[in-house]
């Protein structure tokens, strides 16, 4: 029960780490305010904390999180609603699987857009919610960033999402130094590869699978939930001294 009278914003709440991570953080005495473009999405995930009987509670607003004034929307919404703000993670993600000298240059901004833009917009809207909070009361405020293994290892077909995974490890850095005099931490966690519907398709071909099977330490490919529980533990007072840190839950990839 480490989040009972936190207030924490999961972008990307409606299915996959996201959903995973507010349901742990519900799970653990949250109040999740779910954020996607898909109402119906983050519905699900409410009511499936709901149906869990977590001691927590569940909210949603649909909104792009790439767009400024939807975005400010949203910061209003928490700051009318529930007065503040301890938790954000910003798990909103997106990407394809195209060649470099086929990859377009609307491909390149999407995947740009959703994966770092967001990040940039997200947090420094919500941050003066966050910073108001930290001068009436001490306590824990956190934001986690979901980046990827692909931003410290680059592959193939996957440039756009590669890059944009290593500005956000580096916008991490950035961030945490810049709020650390306010006392919020920030830090990031980078997936290897987990069953999402962002790897669906990919997870489909058994040859795929087999070699992430081969090449990981592990031997196998990770969940959600796994996923769910670095984020949470970041997200909490236990890592207190933790800020401008990435933590790899890559199964062991990058040690094979």
């Amino acid at each position: 029960m480490r989040f009972v009278n936190t207030v924490a914003v999961v972008t990307g709440g409606g299915s996959g780490i996201g959903r995973a991570t507010a349901i742990r953080l519900a799970q653990e005495g949250a109040t999740v305010v779910l954020v996607g473009r898909t109402a119906a999405k983050l519905e699900e995930t409410v009511q499936d904390i709901t149906r869990l009987g977590a001691p927590g509670t569940a909210d949603r607003f649909a909104a792009d999180v790439t767009d400024r004034e939807q975005v400010r929307a949203l910061a209003a919404y928490v700051q009318n609603q529930y007065g503040d703000l301890h938790v954000l993670v910003n798990n909103a993600g997106i990407s394809t699987h195209t060649k470099w000298l086929e990859l377009t240059e609307q491909e390149w901004d999407d995947v740009q857009r959703v994966n770092i833009k967001s990040v940039f917009l997200v947090s420094q809207t919500l941050a003066p919610l966050m910073i108001e909070g930290a001068k009436r009361e001490r306590s824990n405020r956190a934001i986690v960033n979901v980046a990827s293994l692909s931003g410290h290892q680059a592959g193939a077909h996957i440039p756009h999402y590669s890059a944009a995974k290593a500005g956000v490890i580096n916008l991490t850095k950035s961030l945490a130094l810049e709020l650390a005099p306010y006392g919020i931490r920030v830090n990031s966690v980078s997936p290897g590869f987990v069953e999402t519907p962002l790897t669906e398709r990919g997870l489909q071909n058994e040859r795929f699978v087999k070699a992430i099977e081969r090449n990981t330490a592990l031997g196998r490919v990770g969940a959600p939930e796994e996923i769910a529980n670095v984020i949470a533990f970041l997200a909490s007072s236990e890592a207190s001294y933790m800020t401008g840190s990435d933590v790899l839950v890559d199964g062991g990839w990058l040690i094979k």
